[in-house]
């Protein structure tokens, strides 16, 4: 029983890990490129720091995850080149995702105003993360071959409601948010779909290629 603990705790240690070194070298990757190309700043830091708040308190809820019973058949070992692959791989794919919204919110809804691209933006952020670790915590298809446990599916629920609604709310004023239209949120909720259909095809390449995923 031991052992199986011991294995199912570096399991979702090593989830955590993924995930957080995917999504943030992804995410700073797109601020590099928008600061760049828009004449304003994607997101502002405070924004940046509440939305990283929120989507870090949903990963707090891993070390309670569920692990896939063939992870736990044998001991694994840290291995720092899985994690670089893991990043160099899986971080691009997040980062054209943001570029897809910022084209999007440019030339498709012809967003010209900061604090709204901002807005949306910070929405999209957690709940694309929250999304996306739903694709990172198994090898499997999630939602279908391999559940979260509750905890997981619970944060991930709320606090991608809480982070639509900072917007309308004091909170949301105060860091530079506004008000969005509620067409907005077939990007907000519309591109982390999409990102999960075309993320369970990038696995299968990964496992294939590496021969492993977590």
């Amino acid at each position: 029983m031991e052992l199986l603990s011991g294995r199912r705790t570096f399991a979702n240690l090593i989830k955590y890990i993924k995930l957080a070194i995917s999504f943030n070298f992804g995410e700073v990757t797109s601020v590099i490129i928008a600061s760049i190309i828009l004449p304003f700043l994607p997101i502002t830091p405070i924004q940046l720091l509440v939305q990283s708040l929120l989507y870090d308190l949903g990963q707090l809820t891993l070390p309670f995850d569920n692990v896939d019973k063939e992870y736990l058949k044998e001991p694994k070992k840290w291995d720092i080149n899985g994690l670089k692959n893991f990043m160099l791989f899986m971080g691009p794919l997040s980062s054209s995702f943001d570029m897809i919204i910022f084209a999007f919110m440019w030339f498709v809804f012809n967003i010209r105003t900061a604090a709204t691209f901002q807005t949306i933006w910070f929405c999209y952020g957690v709940v694309s993360n929250l999304i996306g670790m739903h694709i990172i915590r198994t090898a499997k298809i999630p939602f279908v071959q391999s559940n979260a446990n509750k905890l997981v599916y619970l944060s991930s629920i709320i606090l991608s409601i809480i982070a639509i609604i900072v917007p309308f709310t004091s909170l949301g004023h105060f860091i530079g948010l506004v008000f969005i239209s509620p067409i907005y949120l077939s990007i907000i909720i519309g591109v982390p779909v999409l990102y999960c259909f075309v993320a369970l095809f990038a696995k299968k390449f990964y496992i294939k290629k590496y021969h492993e995923w977590i």
